[in-house]
């Protein structure tokens, strides 16, 4: 089987509200050692972390990394240039992510009020 090289092909983001890092590693396609070091670079990248210090990532976490993942593996920037990209104006590409996260939190909302409601 081929692992994907492109975000496109990584697998669908579940609905939930937090992943492990081993989920994480899977959706992303980057090892765990891998994520671990990239918190460390990329200051954006702050993981919550709760009981024996265990990383809980959110929907916003999982779509950074994957947008790191591209930089540094599709288009070919260094570590040093992918933090200088990311530290930039919020890009076209952030806006739509920030919306895909409201349109997310809406739905789940509704769903809370639905459920409150009946």
């Amino acid at each position: 089987m081929l692992e994907p090289s492109h975000n496109d092909e990584l697998p669908v983001i579940p609905g939930k509200r937090y992943f492990t890092i081993g989920e994480v590693s899977e959706l992303c396609n980057v090892k765990a050692h891998v994520l671990r070091y990239w918190e460390q670079e990329f200051p954006q990248l702050a993981p919550v972390k709760r009981r024996g210090n265990r990383r809980y990532y959110q929907r916003k976490d999982v779509l950074m990394i994957r947008q790191i993942r591209s930089l540094l593996y599709d288009q070919g920037y260094t570590i040093g240039g992918a933090k200088q990209k990311l530290e930039g104006s919020e890009t076209r590409e952030d806006a739509s992510q920030t919306k895909q996260i409201i349109r997310q939190m809406i739905v789940e909302l509704e769903e809370v009020l639905q459920v409150l409601e009946n």
